[in-house]
C-alpha cells in the first residue's frame, strides 16, 4: 500500500474529498460515485469491521500510524498538511483522518428484518444529526434493524456517521419502498406497526410495551410534521410517550431513545 505525500489541493487524486461541507453534501441523498466518507479512526475502524472497503485515506502526518494500522495494504494513503486538507474539504479536519469508502449495495427489506424482533422505521427524517443519534440509540438499546423511507436523509452522510459514532455500520439497515408496498412487507413478516405520534386514540408507551407484541416496527416521523398520513394509516397502534410540563413531544432522536429503552427492556436481558 503506497503512502503518498501530496502538497497541492488541486491534485486530482484528492477528488473524493473535495467540497465535503454540509451545504455541498446536503444537496443529494447519496454522493456521486458510490462512495461515502468515514471521518476519524474510530469510525473507519467500525466501517472496516463491518466489511466495508476503503478507496483511499486522507491523513495528516501525525495520524499516519493510525491510518496504516487500520487499512494495511488495502488502500492508498495520501499524507497532506492540515491547510491542504482544509482547502480540499472546505472545513477544518479536526480528527486528522478521512477515508473514502466504497458504498456497499443495500440488502433487501426481507433480508434485513428476517431475524429481527424490534425494528426502527425512520420516515422522512432529513436532519443528519437526528439520523446519527437514532442509529446510536438503536445500537445501544436493542433494536435489531433500522429501515429508512425513500426521502429520509442518507445514514452514510459523514455527519450522520460521526454522530452515530460509527454505529450505522453496526445496525443492519436498508431503505423501504413507499408505504403502499412497505406496509404489506412488514405485516407479512409478522410485525406489529407502532406509530409514535399524538392521537386521541393513542396508547401510552408503557401500556403498549406491556402488551408483549413479538415483533415490533416502531415508526418515527420527521422533525416538523411527524408521521405522514400514509404511515399512520399503515400503523396497527398509535403510541405516545406521556409528557409533563406542558410539553407534547420530543425530538425524534430523544423519542427513539425513550421508546427503545422501554420496548427493549426484556429483549436486552
Amino acid at each position: 500500500m503506497p503512502v503518498i505525500p501530496l502538497d497541492s489541493a488541486a491534485d486530482p487524486r484528492l477528488a473524493d474529498y473535495r467540497d465535503l461541507t454540509d451545504v455541498s453534501l446536503r444537496r443529494v441523498s447519496e454522493p456521486a460515485g458510490g462512495l461515502y466518507i468515514a471521518e476519524s479512526s474510530k469510525v473507519l475502524d467500525r466501517a472496516l469491521r463491518a466489511g466495508h472497503r476503503p478507496r483511499s485515506v486522507l491523513v495528516q502526518e501525525k495520524f499516519l500510524a493510525d491510518a496504516l494500522a487500520l487499512v494495511g495494504e488495502d488502500a492508498e494513503v495520501y499524507v497532506v498538511p492540515a491547510e491542504v486538507a482544509e482547502r480540499v474539504t472546505g472545513y477544518t479536519v479536526h480528527r486528522g483522518l478521512l477515508a473514502s469508502m466504497h458504498r456497499p449495495a443495500l440488502a433487501s427489506v426481507e433480508e434485513v428484518v428476517r431475524d429481527a424482533r424490534l425494528v426502527v422505521v425512520l420516515e422522512d427524517v432529513v436532519d443528519h444529526t437526528n439520523i446519527g443519534a437514532a442509529f446510536r440509540s438503536a445500537a445501544a438499546l436493542g433494536a435489531d434493524a433500522v429501515l429508512v423511507t425513500p426521502r429520509c436523509a442518507d445514514p452514510l452522510y459523514r455527519r450522520s456517521v460521526r454522530v452515530s459514532m460509527g454505529t450505522v455500520f453496526q445496525v443492519p439497515w436498508t431503505r423501504l419502498p413507499e408505504w403502499s408496498d412497505a406496509a404489506p412487507l412488514l405485516h407479512d413478516a409478522g410485525f406489529h406497526l407502532a406509530a409514535l405520534a399524538l392521537s386521541d386514540d393513542a396508547v401510552t408507551l408503557d401500556a403498549f410495551s406491556a402488551a408483549g407484541h413479538e415483533r415490533i416496527a416502531l415508526l418515527m416521523g420527521s422533525e416538523g410534521d411527524g408521521l405522514s398520513r400514509g404511515a399512520l394509516a399503515a400503523a396497527d397502534t398509535v403510541v405516545t410517550i406521556p409528557m409533563a410540563g406542558g410539553v407534547d413531544s420530543l425530538n425524534v432522536a430523544a423519542a427513539s431513545a425513550v421508546a427503545l429503552w422501554e420496548l427493549g427492556r426484556g429483549r436486552r436481558a
